[in-house]
């Protein structure tokens, strides 16, 4: 079985080979790409307003914090409870 498995591996690895030296001949064959260059368009200088915007103030309400209550929980209290001793049978002679 080991042979098997060890052949077949071997047939496997031969054609991923085969395969990818066949992309690497095709790839140099490939004729190079050309780039288009688009020519970079200046920067149009504005000009610029002498007036400047005064920010609207922003009207601040204050809220009240939010009260968290603190409420603690007891721990549960764990009884214990005894089981009834078993009764035992008493044997009456007649």
């Amino acid at each position: 079985m080991n042979k098997r498995k060890r052949n077949a591996n071997k047939k496997h690895r031969k054609n991923k080979d085969r395969l990818k030296n066949l992309k690497v001949e095709s790839l140099k064959l490939k004729k190079p790409e050309r780039k288009i260059v688009k020519p970079k368009a200046e920067p149009a200088v504005e000009e610029k307003s002498e007036t400047k915007k005064v920010p609207a103030k922003k009207v601040t309400t204050k809220k009240a914090p939010a009260k968290k209550a603190a409420t603690k929980k007891a721990p549960a209290k764990k009884v214990a409870t005894k089981k009834a001793p078993a009764k035992k049978k008493t044997s009456t002679k007649k």
